[in-house]
């Protein structure tokens, strides 16, 4: 089956344009209809409804589109490796990142790995942790950082890197002016929390129940789903919260909010890095797999997500 044939199916799913996808292909429209008339001949299916005024999928259309996707992902990741087979690192590098942190360390280490492989493009997409498992399932991504582990047995983890979660307030709020603060303290203070699926808030509330504190004893006064909101909140002088090291450097540096120390209550959480154990592998991946753990780069981490 030609692939170049399954490309402008796709294509032509997304634009429902013959003419559109011509353009957008830099072929005449002739080419792409003939192109497609191709594969309903050898697939004895009607892939789309050309009788209405506006072109449409068929119900086997449909059906067809994902199947023609995978097909042309795994010929893309086979030409890869052939293209690899001599020690070469090129090629795209697809990573879902679920975390905060994760949005602070990537991009450097990316700048250091493409330095190494200039011929590799690589692209980080912002996910829900819950969208990780399709993403990689479906080979959307090559790669997926998240805070917490997946319990996936088709998944691989490894240990990224140790974030450390710190409690964050205004300069001026009167928990600064304590020198022994419990976790039981905060119970009564305003507090800003992440959304539900968030790694940060996970970590926090399986250490405050340890101290017999769930998230209904907290006086939750706003959730916002980003981390920089938070800090940003927080530096209005509303409320305290807990956020990753990492995305309050800026602000502790420039005084807008104050770390506040609680003894016994340090919050560590593992950042991990997920592939598929099956199927076809980029060989791109797999070095930046290993590129993660190289001492230079162990050390930039560190320097990012750890107490300057």
């Amino acid at each position: 089956m030609d692939i170049e044939s399954l490309r402008i199916l796709i294509d032509a799913s997304q634009t429902l344009n013959f003419s559109e996808t011509a353009r957008r292909i830099h072929v005449s429209q002739s080419t792409v209809s003939k192109h497609i008339l191709n594969l309903e001949n050898q697939l004895n299916v009607t892939i789309f409804d050309r009788n209405g005024p506006r072109l449409q999928l068929t119900e086997a259309g449909k059906a067809t589109i994902p199947l023609a996707k995978k097909l042309v992902n795994e010929c893309e990741q086979f030409q890869q490796m052939v293209s690899t087979i001599n020690e070469d690192v090129i090629g795209p590098l697809q990573i879902a990142c679920s975390t905060a942190t994760g949005k602070y360390v990537l991009p450097m280490l990316a700048v250091r790995f493409r330095e190494r492989f200039p011929s590799v493009d690589i692209s980080m997409l912002a996910c829900q942790p819950d969208d990780v498992e399709s993403f990689l399932k479906d080979d959307q991504v090559d790669l997926a950082v998240v805070s917490f582990e997946i319990p996936n047995p088709n998944l691989e983890c490894q240990v990224f890197f140790y974030d450390q979660i710190i409690m964050i307030a205004p300069p001026d709020h009167p928990l600064t002016l304590l020198s022994d603060i419990q976790p039981d303290d905060i119970v009564r203070l305003d507090m800003l929390l992440r959304e539900p699926t968030s790694g940060t808030r996970r970590t926090l509330l399986s250490a405050l129940a340890a101290h017999d504190i769930s998230s209904k004893d907290l006086n939750i006064i706003l959730e916002l789903g980003n981390a920089e909101a938070i800090v940003s909140t927080v530096a209005l002088g509303i409320g305290i919260a807990f956020v990753s090291r990492a995305s309050a450097n800026f602000a502790l540096k420039a005084g807008d909010v104050v770390k506040v120390e609680i003894p016994m209550f340090s919050l560590n959480r593992k950042i991990c890095m997920l592939r598929k154990k099956m199927g076809l592998s980029s060989r791109v991946a797999d070095v930046f797999w290993s590129f993660i753990h190289e001492p230079e780069n162990v050390e930039l981490i560190k320097s990012i997500v750890e107490t300057q």
